[in-house]
């Protein structure tokens, strides 16, 4: 149908009206086409808060970096505080774009979620229980005046047939009158058919008439049938647009940052920091920090002294400030006439080297108490005392290097007798035990009382006794010792035999306190 009877129009419209039978269905469709948007606009914001969320994870990582570079860069001053204070920015932005991205997810998008849920009902068999209603209503509404229309179409392609046999009817009749050879009967025949035809045309034009006179009562009640669910869909509708712009403006609100008050204030703190930089302080701060007003310790003339033992230089001051000082511990008479040299523990050394001529070599450079200058002390260093001692500086951790180990077989400077032992490296003496010890630590060495204990090389490799440990020579010292000096300290106590004699101001009696046994060992031989 190409003609719409309605009086008030009275035009001709296009076949795809939605008069037309079955033109409704868009409408319907429009029901399908809401829930996907619902989907779409929900898979939208989804999609910008990720954004959101990376955006602010940028910034992050972004003011990290670039906060550390500065700080460790060579900027300083007020202006540093100016350029922190834009990674200051990004950080609070960065927070308020995740609470976008918290907004639109927690809020928006549920909100949507909701609706959805609300206002589309899933049906068993699929689809949509509004979408079905709508259609039924269109087809209950269309059905009565559709059976019209196909009888006016019947009708109507009748009266077209009718009209044209008529038309063929007449021109025979036309045709034959022309020819002198047709009979009269024949003539009659075609007048006979052109007088039925013009009958059939007659009675097809009333029965046309008619249906479209009947379709056309039928027509304002169709009208209003569908215009009645047209109405109801368009009402559904209209929910959804009044409810997708009621999102979109608060989507807005949540996007608009320029209309939060901690927004504003993150810039205007960073207008504030930025106008704080101060070049002229900046340049004054480096000129008392880093420049010529900086204080100095001018070089000022200086009294000497005789509390002092000597003046050092600074290097010197420097060198002995990361090293060790010995404390001298004084040894009395009482203490000395108790220790007693042992025959069963022999130790080979230089028998020509006396307990005085080993008083010389003193490994720990103290003061002795005759009073000498510190010419002289460096005198005797210097004859007595291993090239190793006087240029390298000793480390107090523990550890097992050998190039550290002043009881190794060589020293640091190929020397392989730094006391100035005459025994050959080496050379291997027998000791032998005085009584049971058992081992506490794996550092120790277990022993019976009568046993040998062979292969105990002379030279710096101390002590004689499998006994006495290096920690001892620690604690005896009362602070921690490199390896050098306690090597040469614990040596320079057994190779003494002068048990009552000062030896760079501790005895054996110090040693006795810290194992029992000690002195029985031969600690003085």
């Amino acid at each position: 149908m190409s003609v719409t009877y309605d009086d008030s129009v009275g035009v001709e419209v296009s076949s795809d009206s939605f008069w037309e039978v079955g033109n409704y269905k868009r409408t319907v469709r429009r029901i399908d086409d809401g829930h996907r948007l619902c989907t779409d606009l929900m898979n939208c914001l989804h999609e910008r808060a990720r954004i959101e969320k990376a955006y602010a994870q940028q910034l992050t990582e972004w003011a990290r970096r670039w906060r550390q570079l500065v700080d460790k860069g060579p900027q300083y001053g007020t202006v540093e505080k100016a350029w922190v204070a834009v990674m200051t920015e990004a950080e609070k932005v960065s927070e308020l774009h995740l609470e976008v991205k918290a907004s639109l997810m927690n809020e928006d998008f549920e909100k949507i979620k909701n609706w959805q849920k609300d206002a589309f009902h899933k049906q068993m068999m699929g689809g949509f229980k509004e979408t079905k209603e709508a259609e039924d209503g269109f087809r209950k509404a269309q059905k009565p005046w559709a059976k019209k229309l196909k009888e006016v179409e019947a009708a109507k392609k009748a009266y077209h047939a009718a009209c044209k046999e008529e038309k063929l009817a007449i021109s025979r009749e036309n045709n034959s009158r022309a020819d002198p050879s047709l009979n009269p009967e024949q003539l009659k025949k075609l007048q006979d058919r052109v007088e039925k035809c013009k009958q059939d045309v007659l009675k097809s034009k009333e029965k046309y008439e008619k249906s479209l006179k009947e379709l056309g009562q039928s027509t304002p009640q169709y009208m209003e049938s569908m215009e009645q669910v047209f109405e109801q869909c368009q009402q559904f509708e209209e929910k959804r647009l009044r409810f997708f712009r009621e999102v979109l403006l608060e989507v807005q609100k949540h996007l608009d940052l320029s209309n939060m008050a901690s927004y504003k204030n993150v810039y205007r703190d960073l207008e504030q920091s930025i106008k704080a930089a101060d070049a002229v302080e900046d340049l004054r701060w480096f000129r008392a920090n880093h420049g010529p007003g900086m204080s100095m310790n001018w070089p000022q003339f200086e009294e000497w002294s005789a509390d002092l033992n000597r003046t050092l230089s600074r290097k010197e001051k420097k060198k002995n400030a990361d090293g060790v000082t010995l404390m001298g511990i004084n040894q009395t008479g009482d203490q000395a006439s108790q220790n007693k040299p042992s025959s069963d523990l022999s130790v080979p050394g230089n028998p020509e080297r006396s307990a005085q001529s080993l008083s010389s070599y003193n490994p720990f450079e103290d003061e002795d108490d005759t009073g000498s200058t510190v010419s002289e002390k460096e005198d005797i260093k210097a004859k007595n005392v291993s090239s190793y001692e006087k240029t390298q500086s000793y480390p107090t951790d523990w550890s097992d290097d050998e190039s550290n180990n002043p009881f190794s077989s060589t020293d640091a400077n190929g020397d392989s007798n730094p006391f100035d032992e005459d025994t050959p490296s080496g050379t291997e003496v027998r000791v032998r035990a005085l009584y049971d010890y058992e081992g506490q630590e794996h550092d120790e060495l277990s022993f019976k009382a009568g046993r040998w204990a062979p292969g105990w090389p002379l030279g710096p490799l101390l002590p004689a006794c499998p006994s006495v440990r290096l920690r001892w020579v620690f604690i005896a010292m009362h602070r921690p010792l490199c390896w050098q000096q306690a090597g040469a300290a614990l040596r320079w106590l057994l190779l003494s035999r002068s048990v009552g004699s000062k030896c760079a101001g501790f005895s054996t009696c110090d040693f006795q306190a810290l194992e029992p046994g000690l002195s029985s060992c031969g600690a003085g031989a």
